[in-house]
Formats: C-alpha cells, structure tokens, sequence
C-alpha cells in the first residue's frame, strides 16, 4: 500500500491531494451547476457535450504542447489554469459565463493530464514505470473518496456557502496540487536537434497505433461507461435492488481499485505481456455483460450478489486495461511524442464517450436486456483483435522511440 521512497512517494501524494479536491466538486457539481448558477439540465448537458467536443479537437496539439514545453512546466501551468477555472465559477451567472470557464477547465486538465504522463515517463525509469502509475491510480481513488466524503458534507449545509465551497475546495486542491508538482526533481529526456519539433499531425498516420487506441476505447473507455452509467442505470430500472445496496456497489469498486491496482500490473512490463492484460479486460467485461443481464430475473439478495459479481468483473477489467494501457502510452512512442501520441489516445477515446452512453443504454435498456449480448460480442471482439493488432504495432518502425517493442509471436 505505501509506494517506495522518494519520487514514487510525491507522485502518489499529488494524486491524493488532486482528488480531494475533485472529488469534493463533482459530488456536488450537478447541484452547484443547477441551484448556484441556475443552469437548466439541458444546459448542463450541453455544456458538457461541448467539453466533450473539445477534448476531442484539443487532446493531441495539446499532449504536443506539454512534448515542447516539457511534462513538469505543462503539469504546473495545466493545474494553476485549473485553480483560476474553478475560482471563477461562482462568478458565473449564465450559461455563456459558465461555457467559458468550463472550457478554461477543460483545456486546463488536458494539459495537466498530458504534462503528468510526460513527467512521469521521463522521471520514472522505464521498468518501474506501470507499477508507480498503479499507487498513483490507487491513491486517487484513496483521495476521491475523501473528496466525496467533504462534498456530501457541504451539500448538506444546503446554502449556496456550501455550494461555493465546494468549486473553492477544489481551487484551492489544484494550487496545492501545483505547489507539490513545482518542487518535483526537473526531468527531461534527452533528444537530438532534429527531433525537437516534430509534427504533432504525424502520429495519426501510425495506422497501428490509431487502430490499437480504437480497441483500448473499447476495453477501458466503454469499460468505464458501463460500470458508471449502464450498471446503475440497468439496477435502477430493471431489477429490484434496493438504492443503498447500488452504493455498496460502487464502494466495492472503489475499495478494490486501491487494494489491487498495483497487484494488477504484474506483467506490463512488455509488450505481450500490456496484449495478454488487455485481453483479460475484455473478456471480463464481456463476462459482465450477460452477468449483469441476469439481474433482471433476479429477486432480493440474488440480485445484489449477481450485480456484485459484474462489479467485481468490470473492476478487474479496468485494473488490467489501465495496466496495459500504461504500459503501451509511454514505451511504444518516442520520447519526444509521448503527449501527442496520448493526446491521439485520447482523442480516440473520446469519440467512444460521446457514441457509446446513448449506444449502450439503447442496446441494454430498450432491448429488455437482450442487448446485453450484443454489447458483450463487442468486447469479446476487441480480445481477439487486440494480438494481431498489436503485432502490427511491434513491427513498424518508430523514429526516435526509446526502445523497441518486444516482438508479439
């Protein structure tokens, strides 16, 4: 549970501290969104599909500029511009005002998301790399859960005191977060003159990485959407499980992220090792699918442990897919790319978050549960693809990457 001495150590606090702070705002950000500034659902829904728009247009050049600037100085800039984000959002008083100061948050956690993924893989040498992400992964969770706790607390104060404390609480998360960041050890990675501007466009003509993201959107993004809007949604409608036990549900989920994630990584220390991880994710998920489906014939305690066990499965899913995805984000590119080659991920996966909720509440929901199937066949899809696909990955010649890949047989 305690991460090695040192750098390892920092990295862990800075992801505790950040979710503190996140995690106090989101609890409550529908209400502060709605009651505080006076947003209607729609609006609010709005908002956020343009959020979504712009992490898919902004994702690369901006993983590009945290590649330029270097991942400590794009991390510290990325938070600072977030702190000043959420300070603001009390001052907003419409939905114009509220769209600008969310796209200054959304840029804003791009280019910090981009600077950590560089930092980390120039600080952290490359065998160690996956395993110091996994105690970070884990103390995020750790954090988000005290965060969830202070924004539960405040929205009980029921006053719009309690409403700005908690876009303030994060604000004030995000200086300290910088604070930490800024007295990191500087790390850059050594590149020659002639790779120091490289075209950022250049990474989506690597076909194999391109159709290795499509599949990694498909085992983790769409992974995510089922555990945090398809199983609750499905529990609510469907089954008969009683509201409290659907928190115990994402309890479950959180207690299992902290204590597993980094037994989870065992393996991503190789390229067929990061395939064989991905593909027991999918299978999982898939696994869950049908699982989850059954709870719809299900009644009382028989209903709570058949969810629990599709928790239980998408969970190590998530754990195994963040392992592997680890892995490929900072050792199939070149030094000098990391961030646009993350930024291109994450683009990728973006598209995945704005089709998949309306795709997989359709196929599960208006299907009567039939389309559970469907959704599973996906994932069992992905496992299969993932072996050839990432064979063609191993195979094609990255200019500046700083090992090769190990070859897939």
């Amino acid at each position: 549970m305690l991460p090695p001495a040192g750098l390892p150590r920092t990295l862990a606090f800075q992801s505790a501290v950040y979710a503190v702070g996140n995690g106090t705002f989101l609890t409550g950000s529908v209400v502060f969104f709605t009651l505080y500034v006076g947003l209607t659902p729609v609006q609010i829904g709005l908002g956020f599909s343009f959020a979504g728009l712009l992490g898919l247009v902004g994702s690369l050049p901006l993983g590009h500029l945290a590649d330029r600037i270097g991942g400590k100085r794009a991390w510290v800039i990325g938070a600072l511009a977030g702190a000043g984000g959420f300070a603001c959002y009390p001052l907003a008083t419409n939905f114009w005002s509220f769209l600008v100061v969310l796209s200054v948050t959304t840029v804003a956690e791009m280019l910090a998301n981009g600077g950590r993924m560089v930092y980390t893989a120039a600080a952290i040498p490359a065998e160690a790399r996956v395993r110091i992400m996994a105690f970070s992964r884990a103390y995020l969770n750790v954090g988000f859960t005290i965060g969830s706790g202070l924004g539960a607390a405040a929205l009980a104060l029921d006053s719009k005191v309690g409403l700005a404390a908690l876009v303030l609480a994060n604000a004030i998360g995000m200086i300290a977060n910088a604070v930490v960041v800024a007295r990191m050890p500087e790390a850059t990675v050594p590149i020659s003159p002639a790779e120091k501007r490289p075209s950022p466009w250049g990474v989506l003509r690597d076909h194999p990485y391109t159709s290795m993201s499509v599949l990694f959107a498909v085992v983790i993004a769409v992974n995510g959407m089922i555990f945090g809007e398809l199983i609750p949604l499905w529990a609510v409608t469907m089954t008969d499980i009683p509201k409290p036990a659907l928190g115990a549900l994402f309890a479950l989920n959180t207690v299992l992220a902290v204590l597993l994630q980094v037994r989870a990584t065992r393996g991503a220390d190789s390229l067929p090792g990061a395939v064989r991880l991905i593909r027991w994710a999918g299978l999982a998920t898939a696994a869950a699918c049908p699982i989850a489906a059954l709870s719809g014939a299900t009644h009382g305690w028989a209903t709570i442990a058949v969810l629990a066990l599709a928790v239980i499965l998408v969970t190590a899913a998530e754990l195994w897919g963040s392992a592997a995805q680890w892995y490929v984000q900072t050792e199939v590119p070149p030094a000098a790319q990391r961030g646009a080659y993350m930024g291109a991920n994450r683009s990728v996966s973006g598209v995945a978050t704005m089709v998949g909720p309306a795709a997989l509440t359709f196929l599960a929901i208006r299907t009567g549960g039939w389309g559970w199937w469907v959704i599973a066949s996906l994932f069992v899809a992905a496992a299969v693809a993932i072996r050839p696909v990432m064979a063609w990955v191993a195979r094609t010649p990255r200019n500046g990457a700083t090992r090769e890949p190990a070859a897939i047989t």
